[in-house]
């Protein structure tokens, strides 16, 4: 974990304006509320909206890099925000639990390179006056990707957050031989998802490389809004099938109580259940208005 030291290197006048954004009261909120987890070494600091340390006695490292930088921090911030307004529904899948929150969210970074500029960004939500008393009580809402010098996305982030659902497999796979008492008990339902993964994602990658990485909705016309809108809509399907296997599987784990591994399914099934109402609302439900609005305009 070294995502203090890669921002340390990190100047905020460096890095691309932000273009202002109005934000609805949800995003608002988040924002004023939105605490940071950012590891150096093996610790991983929980900061609050106020740049202070919450969860233990930080080193010279971080002291200083939180007086110094509170630019970048606040940069940093907003940048996320925009981000999960625009390329993202988890805040809003998660509305309910964050407003009871009162709009508490833990941004907890991973860096994605070398470079101090791609992060994964894991989401959760927890109630504020339990915060450091239960910690491990926090729900996760969701994980986004960005990259601080490039706001704008290929394909509105849909490669990268399918990548990350065939990494992600992996992982479980691992978690599974580490939590689970009997793996191959369960080794049919791991065949399946590996199966639907797979398809999944090769279909979609071919899909993707048929589409243009960054259309200009308003230069198409309206045949293209139309296949452009089927593909990815095709897109969403191999990602339903998926999840509901995935769903199946969680199922089962909880009626045979493997309390210390579905925990992880569940996460994966939200991330899942996150990309696919992206897609639903603010994909094909752009492309599905632009397309009945062209009609209209050209009736």
């Amino acid at each position: 974990m070294n995502e203090i030291e890669e921002l340390i290197g990190l100047d905020v006048v460096n890095l691309p304006p932000l273009q202002p954004m109005l934000y609805d009261d949800l995003h608002q909120n988040v924002l004023k509320n939105l605490h940071l987890e950012l590891g150096s070494g093996p610790v991983l600091y929980l900061i609050s909206p106020s740049y202070s340390v919450l969860n233990t006695v930080p080193n010279e490292t971080v002291v200083e890099f939180l007086n110094k930088k509170e630019n970048l921090l606040n940069y940093l911030k907003e940048y996320v925000i925009q981000n999960l307004a625009i390329y993202t529904v988890i805040l809003e899948m998660s509305s309910y639990f964050i407003e009871q929150n009162n709009y508490l969210v833990l941004a907890r970074f991973r860096e994605k390179g070398s470079d101090g500029r791609k992060f994964e960004i894991k989401f959760y939500t927890h109630e504020p006056k339990e915060l450091l008393s239960s910690y491990k009580d926090k729900i996760y809402i969701g994980r986004d990707f960005i990259d601080l010098f490039n706001f704008k996305r290929k394909y509105w982030g849909i490669k990268d957050f399918i990548v990350s659902v065939k990494d992600q497999y992996d992982r479980l796979l691992d978690r599974a031989e580490a939590r689970l008492e009997n793996p191959m008990e369960y080794k049919s339902f791991f065949q399946e998802i590996k199966e639907s993964i797979n398809e999944t994602y090769t279909e979609s990658m071919l899909i993707l490389q048929s589409l243009p990485p960054y259309p200009d909705l308003d230069k198409l016309s309206g045949k293209e809004l139309i296949e452009i809108n089927s593909q990815y809509r095709n897109i969403t399907h191999f990602l339903v099938e998926l999840r509901d296997e995935v769903d199946e599987f969680e199922n089962l784990l909880r009626y045979k109580k493997e309390t210390e591994f579905v925990r992880y399914v569940t996460k994966f099934k939200k991330d899942l259940t996150n990309l696919i109402s992206y897609l639903n609302i603010k994909i094909n439900g752009v492309l599905s208005y632009r397309i009945a609005n062209f009609r209209f305009k050209h009736s």
